[in-house]
């Protein structure tokens, strides 16, 4: 896998390409110090990951992202934790806050690993099948799987594709978001932002930005807020939860 960097700052560029040799194998191809520039590289060649700034004079990060090419990947980079929600309702793999701690970095990497994979792969779309109201059996990576639907905690999609998180096993599969979701008890799943469906039974708790699966944190995007808090305490209230 290969990569670029894009920052503003020299200091921040170099940092990050020593510690992106530190942790992985990934292929540093070029450094940008403006957005302007690594566009016209991106659409010139084959990139498959870019670290890229926020607040960059001229065209941000934000900006950049969204006009980016379909099987170029994101992890933004930014000292201002603000825009953590954002990045995910621009499909990102990750958000990584300044200054980069190593390990977070190096996990950012295996998971950026993991979807350039499945992205470069053209076997046909995987499919879910045989719904029933207590499971459904899902294909990925030419394997096909029982899932109940209480076992699943949440569902991340990231453009043609999903992951499906349960306690013991993640699972992705050629599919969107949107399309899972119909396939699935709305019931039981909600959409908490762009890019993330979860369980509500799973749920153990919430705030203004973020609702919490035991340590795992989600998205709380600003659009589906309220009719998630309803539905949440709703829910508990006549469970008696």
């Amino acid at each position: 896998m290969n990569c670029i960097i894009i920052d503003d700052e020299p200091l921040a560029r170099n940092e990050m390409e020593t510690l992106i040799k530190e942790v992985s194998s990934v292929e540093v191809l070029k450094k940008f110090s403006n957005a302007f520039a690594a566009m016209e590289y991106v659409h010139a060649n084959k990139v498959d990951l870019l670290f890229l700034d926020i607040e960059m004079p001229g065209l941000s990060g934000v900006d950049f992202a969204a006009s980016l090419p379909g099987k170029s990947l994101t992890i933004f980079t930014t000292a201002f934790p603000q825009y953590a929600l954002r990045s995910y309702e621009l499909e990102a793999i990750d958000y990584l806050l300044k200054p980069i701690d190593k390990a977070r970095l190096e996990k950012a990497i295996r998971k950026a690993e993991l979807y350039c994979k499945m992205l470069a792969d053209d076997t046909s779309k995987d499919i879910v099948e045989n719904n029933t109201n207590e499971y459904f059996f899902i294909k990925s990576e030419r394997k096909t799987y029982k899932l109940n639907f209480t076992d699943i905690l949440y569902i991340e999609g990231l453009k043609d594709y999903v992951v499906i998180y349960t306690q013991n096993q993640k699972l992705i599969t050629a599919m969107n978001l949107r399309t899972i979701h119909q396939k699935i008890p709305q019931s039981l799943f909600f959409r908490v932002s762009k890019s993330f469906l979860v369980n509500m039974e799973r749920v153990t708790s919430f705030d203004s930005h973020a609702v919490y699966i035991g340590e795992t944190e989600i998205p709380l995007g600003e659009i589906y807020r309220n009719d998630f808090v309803k539905k949440y305490i709703d829910g508990n209230l006549n469970t008696g939860h």
